[in-house]
This record gives structure tokens, C-alpha cells and sequence, in this order.
């Protein structure tokens, strides 16, 4: 990517002169402070002048944590449950039980894979309709059992194949929003890379919507609008700025609750304090819903996604 090359360079030579300094070598502290320095002026000012598209690009960043990071590192001893009970395993969806700091939770996310082959395997983060009634199963599990749902969004959108089409791709999705709309126990959903359309909605329709600095919710992509109204993909970047796609417009318009920060030069350059950042934001959204009664719950949640859309002609 253009816009992080410098920043990564740096980013790296840090780490290697972090490296020296643990095995004693006291010599590269005075030029470790100095890179340290110039990192965070340059990521300062890019992240000041970042563009929409340029987001879209970091939100799309093959070494952005993804939802298994999370789990692993955020979450302890979790569980994964597999398969819809109706036709099989949809590896695109990650969804289990674990424990949030002492509380147990269940949380449900997109993955995307990292290499080619774990990649294909699990459809690039496009679920197929097994993946959101398996999603649904793991939901009303955790409100039988009274645990808080985290879901994690970060897929391109749900799959648009044959097969998923014929096993009911458009069904699954409106039963998951129609189930999380109704669901009498705390959600919290937040968008760590790419929220695209339907798929990302069916994991998104929750009591707050968390969305980190770098990440992107639409209806749409970017390239998809440009080849709708411009009959060019090469329209994208003008597409993304017209969509409204990034966190602090979406949080102006009232779609999120909270915009999560990152650090400086994108999550992909310090995934552990991204983490850390992660967890604070859960901890302090979930003691906010904790205590509050399931059918108010539910009340809030409809009305707030009720409510979107609306305006007053003058």
C-alpha cells in the first residue's frame, strides 16, 4: 500500500532496534528514540489526511487483525460450536462461548482467513447461509443461558452464489436481523475491517455499534457503486467519499455508538495494542448494558435501529 510504505519501514526498524536493546546492545537507544519520534509526527499527519478510499484500503489490509486474533487474544478458554444443524459447517463464520474478563459471553464473527489456502477455505470472509444459522443457533443459545453476544463484522458481504441462493442466502440474513432485534440479552457488534451490506448486517444489529478508526460500514463497496453510477470501477475513490463509509461519518450520522481508535499507522502495525485498545472498549460498553433489564433492552435497541433514517423537511 502507498500510504503506509514509509510508516512501515519505520515501523519495522523499530522492532529491530527494539530487538537489539533486549539483547543489551545500549548503542541503538539514542537512534530507537529518534525513529520513534519521526513514527508517530508521520503517522500523525497521515492519519490527519487519510481519505475515505484510503481507509477503505487500510480497513482491507491483509495483516489487520481479524476476528481469530480477537478471540485469541482479548477472550479466554473459548469454545467453538460448529455446523446449522441443517446442512453443514460454514468456516467463514467463526462462532462459539468464552470468557470476557471473569464474564462468559458468546461471540460470533466474520473471518477471512490469512494465507491463500485458509483464505479459500473460509470463502474470503463471504458466509454462506449455514454460516448465519449457525450464527443464530450460537445467538439463542446465549440467551437461554443469559450471556452477552459480541459479534465481529468484517466481510466484503455474504456469498452471492448459486448454491447459497438456493439454500436460502437472503432468508438466513433477514432471520438474523430478525432475531438480534429481539434478542433479551446484551449485544455489542463492532466492525473491524470491512462492513459490507446484508452480510455484515446480520451480525450488526446490536444495543451499541462499535466501529474502529480505520474500518468501513456500507451498503455497498466502493467499486461496486462506481460500476453502478459511473460505469467504472476506476470511480471507486469518488464512490467512497460520496458513501459516507468511514467511522466518523457513519458516528455523525448516528449508524454507530463509539468509534474505537487505533494505533498510530493502523492496527496492522501493532496488533497488541490494538488488542488492548480492543478490550478497554468492550469492557466499558458491556458494564454499561450489564444491569439493564432484557426487555428494555430490546425496546432500546429496536427503537435507536427504527429511528435510522428519519429526517424533518424545513
Amino acid at each position: 500500500m502507498d500510504i503506509d510504505k514509509e510508516i512501515q519501514i519505520l515501523s519495522d526498524k523499530i522492532k529491530i532496534l527494539r530487538q537489539e536493546l533486549k539483547k543489551g546492545n545500549r548503542s541503538v537507544l539514542k537512534e530507537l528514540v529518534e525513529s520513534r519520534k519521526k513514527f508517530k509526527k508521520l503517522a500523525r499527519e497521515k492519519q490527519k489526511k487519510l481519505s475515505a478510499w484510503e481507509r477503505v484500503q487500510l480497513a482491507r489490509h491483509p495483516k489487520r487483525p481479524h476476528t481469530i486474533d480477537y478471540i485469541k487474544n482479548i477472550f479466554t478458554d473459548f469454545v467453538e460450536l460448529h455446523g446449522d444443524r441443517r446442512f453443514g459447517d460454514d468456516k467463514a463464520i467463526i462462532a462459539g462461548f468464552a470468557f470476557f474478563e471473569g464474564i462468559p459471553v458468546a461471540v460470533i464473527g466474520h473471518e477471512k482467513g490469512k494465507d491463500t489456502k485458509e483464505k479459500i477455505e473460509r470463502n474470503f470472509g463471504m458466509p454462506h447461509p449455514e454460516g448465519y444459522r449457525k450464527a443464530i443457533r450460537i445467538m439463542k443459545l446465549a440467551e437461554k443461558f443469559r450471556r452477552p453476544v459480541l459479534t465481529f463484522i468484517d466481510t466484503p458481504g455474504a456469498y452471492p452464489g448459486i448454491g447459497a441462493e438456493e439454500r436460502g442466502q437472503s432468508q438466513a440474513i433477514a432471520e438474523s436481523i430478525m432475531v438480534m432485534g429481539s434478542l433479551k440479552t446484551p449485544i455489542i457488534a463492532t466492525v473491524i475491517g470491512e462492513g459490507g451490506s446484508g452480510g455484515a448486517l446480520a451480525l450488526g444489529v446490536a444495543d451499541k455499534v462499535l466501529m474502529l478508526e480505520n474500518s468501513i460500514y456500507s451498503v455497498i463497496s466502493p467499486e461496486g457503486c462506481a460500476a453502478i453510477l459511473f460505469k467504472s470501477q476506476e470511480k471507486a475513490p469518488e464512490a467512497a467519499e460520496s458513501l459516507k463509509i468511514t467511522a466518523k461519518d457513519l458516528k455523525e450520522l448516528g449508524i454507530i455508538d463509539c468509534i474505537v481508535p487505533e494505533p498510530l499507522g493502523g492496527a496492522h502495525l501493532q496488533p497488541e495494542k490494538m488488542y488492548r485498545l480492543m478490550k478497554r472498549a468492550i469492557r466499558s460498553t458491556l458494564r454499561m448494558l450489564m444491569d439493564k433489564d432484557p426487555e428494555k433492552l430490546v425496546e432500546e435497541r429496536q427503537s435507536k435501529f427504527y429511528s435510522m433514517g428519519k429526517f424533518v423537511e424545513k
